[in-house]
């Protein structure tokens, strides 16, 4: 078998018309320098992910978010920065763990939560997401770093039930199975061995559900530009474990 096979795996939504901007490959220090322009152009952070120690960052004009604030840490994740911004009403809406163990965590104001909870470990918390399932939280972002993960829920993240595929392969036929039962994707995340996909039902139907996934062994950037054209775009992105 050899090394298994890692992908970036890129999840599309269909949306009205809107500015949407991919950097990848980026260095720690060039991060500010794209974050700043993007913000001076209306756009914010939607997705964050991690390949070789190096991000991506996806901007649109989408979000509905009205500021924002980031963090690159060599922690993953750091506890006391996150409670800071939750103090001054920032939720966690993006992260990225890279190889190294660092990460880069998103915060937003303007959000619909009310209340989020995260949880840092070296395998995947299925125990302690039932548990916040119950308490009325659900999966609404997702990050690893190496073999570790971290997931974060919230109240009030606009679902009315979620389920998880976790896969040792891309879980096609269990992905094709929640669609068809008015499940979209809306969050993921990769480590090596394992692929993590959450699925949701939105409370409010979007006007068009069509959703698609892509693996591609590069950053899919000509995928995307083919797939603005038909008013689709990226919803989120990872780099990990899949086997076409």
């Amino acid at each position: 078998m050899g090394m298994p096979a890692t992908q970036w795996i890129s999840v599309y939504n269909a949306r009205r018309p809107m500015k949407q901007r991919y950097h990848y490959n980026v260095a720690d220090t060039r991060i500010a320098q794209h974050i700043s322009k993007g913000n001076e152009d209306g756009l914010f952070i939607s997705s964050v992910a991690s390949c070789s120690n190096l991000w991506a960052l996806i901007m649109d004009a989408g979000t509905g978010f009205t500021s924002q604030v980031y963090e690159l840490s060599p922690y993953f994740l750091h506890k006391e920065w996150i409670m800071e911004q939750w103090e001054k009403n920032y939720y966690i809406t993006a992260l990225a763990g890279a190889n190294n163990g660092s990460s880069l965590v998103i915060m937003s104001r303007g959000t619909q939560y009310a209340q989020q909870s995260y949880k840092v470990s070296d395998s995947f918390p299925y125990k302690w997401i039932n548990k916040k399932w119950k308490e009325g939280f659900y999966v609404t972002a997702m990050a690893t770093a190496g073999s570790r993960w971290a997931v974060v829920m919230s109240r009030n993240a606009g679902f009315i039930e979620q389920v998880v595929e976790l896969d040792f392969l891309y879980p096609s036929e269990g992905i094709h199975r929640r669609w068809d039962n008015g499940f979209r994707i809306t969050a993921t995340a990769a480590t090596w061995d394992q692929a993590a996909f959450i699925l949701s039902i939105p409370k409010r139907k979007p006007g068009d559900e069509t959703q698609e996934t892509l693996r591609t062994s590069a950053f899919p950037s000509q995928h995307v530009k083919e797939k603005w054209a038909k008013n689709l775009y990226l919803a989120s992105i990872c780099y990990g474990r899949t086997v076409s």
